[in-house]
This record gives C-alpha cells, structure tokens and sequence, in this order.
C-alpha cells in the first residue's frame, strides 16, 4: 500500500468515526497561543485597573461629591500612609466630634490642607465651630486651633490604598516620556506583525489556522467528496 493510500484510509476512518463527513485534527495549545492568551489578561487586567481609578479620581467626585486627596506624609499611620487616597465626604460642621478625621485648611503658614483627627471641638455663642487636631502618628497636638468655615467639613469616609503612589510616579516625567515612546514602539511592533501575518497568510503551504484558543485545526474533507 502506497503513502497516499494509507493517508487516504486513515482520513476516511476518522471521518467514520466523527459521523460528520469530515475530520478534524487537534493540536494541543502552542506556546505562541498560551503567550497570546496571557498578553490578553494582563492586558485586560491593566485596563480594568485603569478605568477603575479613572472613574474613582476624575468622574465619581462629579457625579457622588465626594472628594480625593493623597496623603503626603506619615502623620496618619498606620491608618492612613503616605501614597493612600483619601475621600472625604460633606457633613454639617455643626455636627463634628472628637474623634472625627477631617480635611481642613490649617490656619497659619500657607494654609494647607491637612487630614488630621479631632482632638478637641469649642463651640462658640456666635455658631462658630473651632477644632484641634492631632496626628494618629504625632506625639503631641497641632500648634493650632482652626476655625471651621462655612457650614460644611470635609470627613474622611475612605482610605484606597497606594493609589496616590501610582498617581505620582505616572506624573514624572521621565515615567510620561517612557509611556510615550514605549507606546508609539508598540505601535510599530504591531504593525510589523500585522503586515507579516498577512504575508505568511498569502503563501500556500504557510501553516495551518490557529482557533480563538490558541490551538491548530485542521478539516479534511473525507475521501471521494466532488470539489
């Protein structure tokens, strides 16, 4: 028996045993299709990422008012540390109690925000509303006592951790130009394989097709079929 034939009769068992009129070879997954695979969720996860802190910092304090800071300093720790986002909520000055962390202007030096505990509330007759605060990390109380203005306050409802840091380092501009460029060379790489694809897709003989898993299938028609 030739090769031919023998090729012939093994298609024609397969087709037989499938019930289809056709046969169909399966190969196991490639590591090109595996890496693909991987590439996808990873790629999918960073989006996702993306999109959440996209939607935390820029939509959410227009749409729900609230608002986000990154805390700056070591003050707050181990509640709060340094590179977490923290968002406050409005609530009534009039209602603060000790306890309470909120964010305020301080009122000396270049009237910074700062987000530090109550220490210490002192209602005046006139309705005012003066606080002390303090550090959770700080020895002693802030030199200071503030008065609150306006008839709302700023208090802490959440803390998302690390987010500030990412934020920052993503500002630097050394970070911003390497994103740039590592972005427009991708772009260059994918088209290159696009274009690469398509050629090796034009030449008989080049492969066989890849499935969406990453596997390569083969059809046969069964012996005997009119083309």
């Amino acid at each position: 028996m030739s090769s031919s034939t023998a090729t012939t009769a093994a298609t024609e068992s397969s087709a037989k045993h499938r019930g289809d009129g056709s046969s169909r070879v399966v190969v196991r997954p490639t590591a090109g299709g595996a890496l693909h695979v991987l590439g996808n969720v990873v790629t999918s996860l960073v989006l996702v990422a993306c999109l959440a802190a996209f939607l935390l910092l820029a939509v959410g304090p227009h749409v729900f008012g609230y608002r986000t800071a990154t805390m700056l300093t070591g003050s707050m720790e181990p509640g709060i540390s340094p590179g977490d986002v923290v968002v406050t909520v409005p609530r009534p000055a009039a209602d603060v109690e000790v306890g309470d962390v909120i964010s305020y202007h301080i009122p000396i030096e270049d009237h910074r925000v700062e987000t530090h505990r109550i220490t210490k509330v002192v209602r005046g007759d006139d309705g005012s509303v003066a606080v002390q605060t303090q550090g959770d990390a700080n020895e002693g109380v802030d030199p200071w006592t503030a008065t609150l203005e306006g008839d709302t306050v700023w208090q802490m409802t959440a803390v998302v951790p690390h987010v500030g840091k990412a934020i920052q380092w993503l500002r630097a501009p050394v970070v911003q130009h390497g994103v740039l460029w590592s972005a427009l060379g991708l772009l260059v790489v994918l088209g290159l394989v696009r274009i690469w694809a398509r050629d090796g897709d034009g030449e008989p003989g080049a492969g066989t097709p890849e499935t969406a898993d990453g596997t390569d299938e083969v059809l046969r028609e069964p012996a005997g079929s009119e083309r």
